[in-house]
């Protein structure tokens, strides 16, 4: 029953109580008279504290590779590759593209038997445009270890994207594909749009270096899957292509695969968006707290007692001495005053009536 009325009691007070504690929101971090939530901030594009837009640019050369007709026949042909991007990072481990890439390659094959002598050496160019959507993981930022203090400027990506391309290709050679009169014969000319028959891979990786806040320069390679026979010029893909039978040149059943695939290698250039003075792929989420952490580990801070000394030897600091000049023997309260018991004007050193006012010139005891 008390204890029932006890808590009837003191409910109303602590609920008023926790009711009237004003919620400061403050600069400083959260304490005894202060909200720790009313101190977070939300996670939104005002308190993020790192850029995460930028725009790549680049190019290099450009190779038919897995293919009928390739760049690496005899002698290295030399294509060539220019892109450019818009890339957001989603994390600091992994980023999204919108890719445009042209391109062109040069590509030859010999068919075998009478056929290849009758035509010769067999030339091709396939120039392309593609648009596809590029994954980039930043391994570095996956494996590195977030408790290393010192700056990182060199970053190993992963890439992987999948889009559509349209291209046109040429073929030529001494005998089908050529220009005459007698008998007509013309080069073979393959032109494919964008659409879903364009749909190409691609993977690769590179490096890139954070040269400043608002640049960085990567080498990247990468191979293009298109699957699609017809990529590297070497003719249509249509039965009589593959039938040994037919009088079509074979070329491309110069080899098993049907899909012509390419590769690029090509060096850019990042130009990182924003104002804030590290960009997502740079900023370690943890590299702050562990920043704090060290600092605080490492600070050394001398606990100096009594500064100031204590002149009068009463055990009290002068820093907090209210009476400096304290008699030696005589005892002191917190603040370094004599004490006087009976509040009579004589401190207990010099009272030899400790417990009974009296004046000053009776020692501090009564006259009787």
């Amino acid at each position: 029953m008390k204890l029932g009325l006890l808590l009837l009691a003191v409910l109303p007070i602590a609920a008023y109580a926790q009711d009237s504690i004003a919620v400061s929101s403050s600069n400083e971090y959260p304490n005894t008279f202060s909200s720790g939530s009313a101190n977070v901030k939300p996670f939104d594009n005002k308190s993020r504290r790192f850029n995460d837009w930028s725009i790549s640019v680049g190019g290099g050369t450009a190779f038919m590779l897995h293919s009928d007709l390739t760049s690496l026949h005899k002698k290295i042909n030399w294509g060539y590759n220019a892109y450019v991007s818009i890339d957001k990072q989603i994390t600091h481990t992994f980023a999204l593209s919108v890719m445009y890439m042209r391109g062109e390659t040069k590509q030859t094959a010999q068919l075998p038997g009478t056929a290849g002598q009758l035509a010769g050496v067999g030339t091709a160019t396939t120039k392309f445009n593609q648009v596809s959507l590029v994954g980039d993981v930043n391994f570095s930022n996956l494996l590195r270890r977030v408790d290393n203090h010192s700056p990182f400027r060199w970053a190993f990506h992963g890439y992987a994207g999948i889009g559509f391309q349209g291209y046109n290709t040429s073929l030529h050679d001494n005998n089908e594909f050529r220009w005459s009169e007698t008998p007509k014969r013309v080069p073979l000319f393959i032109h494919q749009d964008f659409d879903i028959n364009s749909l190409f891979y691609q993977f690769g990786m590179g490096v890139k270096y954070n040269v400043s806040r608002l640049i960085d320069v990567e080498a990247r390679t990468m191979y293009l899957i298109s699957g699609d026979d017809e990529f590297d010029g070497g003719g249509w893909a249509g039965p009589a292509d593959y039938d040994p039978a037919s009088t079509v040149s074979k070329y491309n059943m110069i080899k098993k695969s049907r899909s012509d695939n390419a590769w690029t290698v090509s060096l850019g250039v990042s130009f990182k968006l924003g104002k804030h003075l590290s960009h997502l792929a740079w900023h370690d989420p943890l590299q702050e707290a562990y920043y704090r952490t060290s600092v605080l580990e490492n600070a050394t801070t001398d606990f100096v007692v009594c500064e100031k000394g204590d002149a009068d030897n009463d055990g009290v600091c002068d820093d907090w001495d209210r009476q400096l000049d304290t008699p030696a023997g005589a005892r002191v309260d917190g603040a370094g005053v004599a004490l006087d018991m009976d509040l009579d004007g004589v401190i207990d050193l010099y009272d030899k009536c400790v417990t009974v006012p009296g004046p000053v010139e009776n020692n501090g005891c009564p006259v009787k």
